[in-house]
């Protein structure tokens, strides 16, 4: 008879059987990060984020090392390629808007890490039972109108993560309109 042994350390290689407490510890401990010093917003769904994370860790992996080693600053305009269409960002510079004059979006096949390295602005967050599809899905976009969401405020202390059930609305003034610089990283779904 062969016997499977766990370390009472090491959590098992499938987040979605962790229990709650496992999923905050692996969270908490952020080793994921890579040594990035930036905190994730709380916002972040920690169970699909531990699950895709499982499913692609060399994508997260890369990802949060562009993050650490990467000065954002010293980017132009752009979309680069990481790994092919795996993973790739965009840098990205503007004025933030009006709530009503940001549109709310969701991906299917990509996971967007966004990231307000320079600024601050509101994103607005909502689910599928608060909105009304504006544009019909295209790759990888689908826009939306919202009756109801909250807004997380994005700043260079924190990063957001969006999963293609998260509904969210980027660009959003927090106070006045201001130029921010942002960095979105997709990471194909696994």
């Amino acid at each position: 008879m062969i016997m499977a042994t766990v370390s009472c350390n090491q959590l098992p290689d499938d987040p979605a059987k962790w229990d709650d407490k496992q999923l905050d510890k692996w969270f908490s401990e952020a080793s994921w990060l890579g040594g990035w010093q930036v905190k994730p917003h709380s916002s972040v769904n920690k169970r699909s984020f531990a699950i895709e994370y499982y499913k692609n860790k060399e994508r997260w992996d890369k990802a949060f090392a562009f993050l650490k080693n990467t000065d954002l600053n010293s980017l132009p305009k752009s979309k680069v390629e990481l790994d092919g269409q795996n993973l790739f960002y965009t840098i990205d510079s503007y004025t933030t808007k009006n709530p009503e004059d940001a549109r709310f979006e969701s991906h299917k096949e990509y996971i967007d890490i966004q990231y307000v390295y320079e600024g601050v602005e509101f994103m607005g967050i909502t689910t599928a039972d608060q909105v009304v599809v504006t544009e019909p899905y295209k790759p990888d976009i689908m826009f939306y109108t919202a009756e109801k969401n909250e807004y997380a405020k994005a700043t260079p202390a924190e990063f957001l993560i969006f999963f293609p059930e998260d509904i969210h609305q980027p660009c959003v003034k927090a106070g006045e309109n201001s130029v921010v610089k942002k960095v979105v990283i997709k990471v194909k779904k696994g």
